[in-house]
């Protein structure tokens, strides 16, 4: 299926084309899987190869295309076996950005928090689905920036784009409307409490969740003949 984008002023390419694709995949017009080709997007844009390819570059980057020799690039497809990896990588990852940056958690720190939470919950508030999945991720990402260690941000990056995408899916497939809107309290609050240990069991308990109801969407997509997984990590 093709997807109803406009075209897009040559002073905003890049830009534009980017926030184009990234909501096409999002919004499943370009559903999990299906390939991507440089001379049909190039067309349905009118923009020439050139800022297609770098714009098609960045979401590679951002882990909603993927390349495959001899197949082509494609929209990331959902699978259970990577659900599990991404959040059992997850949790190791933000608890170790927790224990990075615990004792030099400040003032800025503390504001930092409560504004990106503030925001996803006016993205709720808004009903606006992929505003509130890029908000979530957003409030995630912050103590991973915090942290300042690069390689740590880096690896969070090369999968907040396929959480993103997941996410999407799972919302689309149960007409949801973002994350309940008090989902992140008690994790806001226990990252800003003063005991790390009980932090360390909130991303635990947090991301089996989130795991969990991505796992049971992906076997409703598989149908009822599937093998059921074995439980989350």
């Amino acid at each position: 299926m093709t997807p109803t984008i406009a075209r897009v002023p040559k002073a905003t390419f890049r830009a534009q084309i980017v926030d184009g694709l990234r909501s096409a995949i999002l919004g499943g017009e370009l559903a999990p899987g299906a390939q991507v080709t440089e001379s049909s997007l190039a067309e349905q844009f009118g923009v020439s190869r050139g800022p297609l390819r770098e714009a098609m570059r960045q979401l590679i980057d951002e882990g909603l295309l993927v390349t495959v020799p001899y197949t082509g690039t494609h929209v990331v497809d959902l699978s259970v076996d990577d659900i599990r990896e991404i959040y059992s990588m997850r949790v190791n990852l933000e608890i170790f950005a927790f224990e990075l940056v615990w004792n030099r958690r400040d003032d800025a720190f503390r504001a930092g928090l409560h504004g990106r939470h503030a925001a996803l919950t006016r993205c709720i508030d808004n009903q606006d689905d992929v505003a509130s999945i890029e908000a979530e991720l957003q409030l995630h990402g912050f103590v991973y920036e915090a942290a300042g260690h690069r390689i740590l941000f880096r690896t969070w990056e090369s999968i907040r784009g396929r959480l993103q995408l997941y996410w999407a899916a799972h919302h689309r497939a149960h007409g949801l409307r973002g994350p309940r809107r008090d989902g992140h309290d008690s994790y806001v609050a226990n990252a800003l409490g003063d005991d790390l240990e009980q932090m360390r069991a909130e991303i635990r308990s947090h991301m089996a969740r989130g795991g969990q109801q991505t796992e049971a969407f992906l076997r409703g997509l598989a149908g009822p003949g599937a093998a059921a997984p074995s439980p989350t990590p």
